[in-house]
């Protein structure tokens, strides 16, 4: 008896490949690339702009930078003081110093911010790579410090001249006291983001920074002993608020860094900070 064949398994026909260009499938128009440094610059300048703190703070800035530079040009023009040979472009620095501030406050916000609302575990996602991120956020905030700063210091500095008949300043004068301070303020704000990324706090760096700029000086004013006199003499020439007084040539001391060397010193230190901030993200977690 011829026995019956067994039973074959049950095969699903092939399928049909689909084949290029065949209806139904969709093709992206937008080529697939990976993302570099200009991507990342892009996406910062959308969110620091777009952001209220960023107006706010450079808002406040520009309205103490034009309104102290412009009030005390008035009080010394109704005053009939003599100027002599005192730089008038050198009452543009009270402006400044207090405008530092709020360069120091955005600074800080430019990254401390994302960490208090978790918006860097979103950024990081983006942008795996956090040097680039943290190189794009300093290239974004820099340049932007820079320039409304030294647009101001500039326009404030004009207003000045045509206010009162002081010392004529030349085109060196000129050049330090608009890009020279702009350079000194945005590098200071960079700072200020530095410590911004290795304390992630914004209250507590935005703190550590005024102290930075304001305790050195009160502490020279205070100490009375004599013993601290080279300790007194060191903090006024050093501190941030002399520093910035010799851009424009007025430093309360006679010795100390005078010309550009308060920027190459401000950037110096940036630099180590900057090192620490790119350390301390490799090595910590969110």
């Amino acid at each position: 008896m011829t026995m019956p064949p067994p039973p074959q398994a049950h095969q699903a026909p092939p399928q049909p490949q689909p084949q290029p260009g065949q209806a139904g499938l969709y093709a992206s128009p937008i080529p697939v690339r990976t993302p570099g440094l200009g991507d990342a610059i892009a996406s910062e300048w959308t969110k620091i702009r777009s952001v209220r703190s960023t107006v706010w703070t450079l808002g406040v800035m520009i309205v103490l930078l034009v309104g102290i530079g412009l009030l005390t040009a008035f009080t010394v023009s109704i005053s009939d003081a003599p100027l002599d040979d005192t730089p008038v472009l050198s009452l543009g620095f009270f402006g400044v110093l207090l405008g530092s501030i709020c360069v120091i406050t955005l600074g800080v916000l430019t990254i401390a911010s994302e960490y208090g609302t978790g918006m860097i575990r979103t950024t990081l996602t983006a942008c795996p790579s956090r040097a680039r991120m943290l190189i794009a956020k300093s290239i974004v905030f820099f340049l932007l410090a820079f320039t409304i700063t030294t647009v101001t210091t500039g326009i404030v500095g004009v207003l000045q001249t045509a206010m009162l008949d002081g010392a004529t300043p030349d085109a060196g004068y000129w050049v330090r006291s608009t890009a020279g301070v702009g350079l000194y303020v945005a590098t200071l704000g960079l700072l200020s983001l530095a410590l911004g990324a290795l304390i992630r706090h914004s209250a507590g760096a935005i703190t550590i920074m005024i102290g930075v700029v304001l305790l050195p000086l009160v502490l020279a004013i205070f100490m009375f002993s004599p013993t601290l006199a080279s300790v007194q003499q060191a903090l006024f020439e050093y501190s941030i608020p002399n520093q910035l007084g010799a851009m424009y040539d007025v430093s309360v001391t006679a010795s100390g860094p005078t010309g550009w060397e308060p920027l190459w010193i401000i950037l110096g230190v940036t630099a180590v900070a900057m090192a620490g901030a790119l350390f301390s993200l490799d090595r910590r977690d969110v």
